[in-house]
């Protein structure tokens, strides 16, 4: 039997009282309390035993998110929140600018739906990117060490076990590593605070890496209002306690689809109904979607995850105010109350 431990960041401020690090069965890191072993018998499963109900449907849907040039902005030194698309923002606030999880290029099994809404080499004068995790719809080397090359005053802000996964990728900047429930040091007098906190999901990149390095989601203290960027989550117990923990979230980035087949995507991703739930239950004022219409992951058609998050929302089942923004589009986010 693997010997349990708990890890984190002995450096960093842990902000929930008694939180003991994050669980760990030998090696890998556990979901919350459980170990997760993605059983990969249903990805063959999903490939070649079901068939898709909405096959003919997906295959008509040709919808793709509207895109509109956002050079501008990151020429700028506005505040403003800007989806690049799938789960990448750009958010900026008092001339700090934040990149998260940026997928910049297509790769061979990765290709985008429609175009990015700015050259890859726009992307620069970044002084934090959060990478919530090593899944290759959230990081891939080629835009890592673009972003790397560009930026050499980067400071790259992620889960326990990334370092050495990043350094093999790029010569790194500097990378901080932190358990759930730990705030980054970002120095003296800055203006914001990160916090690295929970969410149900897991790791993998090659054949013997399973849970090595560390899942996680962001909040974002700035400008009195709190962004929460929920990454890759199941719905799970600790939307509550993040609520619990910080009260009320003024925005909430969350994800809305990838979610089927059920028995393949429901222990990975939030369908739009539970992501409202998860917003709802954050007490969340403003909700963006993401993780839709850029890629295509699982079985439901491309338009039906942002149409179903808005009947949703329209049927009074969304606390929040929705924001679906084009890809590129510029959120004032610091002016919504």
């Amino acid at each position: 039997m693997s010997s349990i431990t708990f890890a984190r960041n002995e450096r960093l401020r842990t902000v929930k009282a008694g939180y003991a690090g994050n669980k760990r069965f030998g090696s890998q890191f556990a979901n919350g309390d459980a170990l997760y072993n993605p059983d990969f018998s249903n990805v063959f499963r999903w490939k070649f035993l079901t068939k898709n109900p909405q096959k003919a449907e997906k295959k008509a849907d040709t919808w793709v998110p509207a895109v509109v040039d956002c050079t501008a902005f990151l020429r700028s030194k506005a505040d403003g929140l800007v989806w690049l698309g799938h789960a990448s923002f750009v958010l900026r606030t008092g001339g700090v600018t934040l990149l998260f999880d940026p997928i910049l290029f297509d790769s061979r099994f990765l290709r985008r739906r429609h175009p990015l809404p700015c050259r890859p080499e726009e992307l620069t004068n970044i002084d934090y990117l959060l990478l919530s995790h090593g899944h290759r719809d959230h990081l891939d080397e080629a835009s890592f060490g673009l972003l790397a090359r560009q930026n050499p005053q980067l400071r790259v802000l992620t889960g326990l076990g990334m370092a050495p996964v990043l350094r093999g990728m790029a010569r790194a900047p500097a990378v901080q590593e932190a358990g759930w429930w730990q705030q980054y040091d970002l120095g003296p007098g800055a203006p914001l605070e990160i916090c690295y906190l929970p969410a149900a999901h897991w790791y993998r990149r090659g054949l013997a890496d399973t849970n090595k390095a560390l899942w996680g989601s962001f909040l974002i203290r700035a400008q009195d209002k709190l962004l929460y960027f929920a990454a890759d989550s199941s719905y799970a117990g600790h939307f509550e306690e993040i609520e619990r923990q910080f009260g009320p979230i003024d925005i909430c980035l969350i994800g809305i689809g990838a979610y089927k087949p059920a028995f393949m995507m429901q222990h990975s991703h939030t369908n739009p109904h539970e992501a409202a739930k998860a917003a709802n239950v954050l007490r969340a004022g403003h909700v963006v979607p993401m993780h839709h219409g850029t890629f295509d992951l699982s079985d439901e058609p491309a338009s039906e995850p942002l149409r179903t998050f808005r009947d949703v929302a329209t049927g009074g089942m969304l606390r929040g105010e929705l924001h679906a923004p084009a890809v590129g589009e510029v959120l004032p986010w610091a002016e919504w109350e």
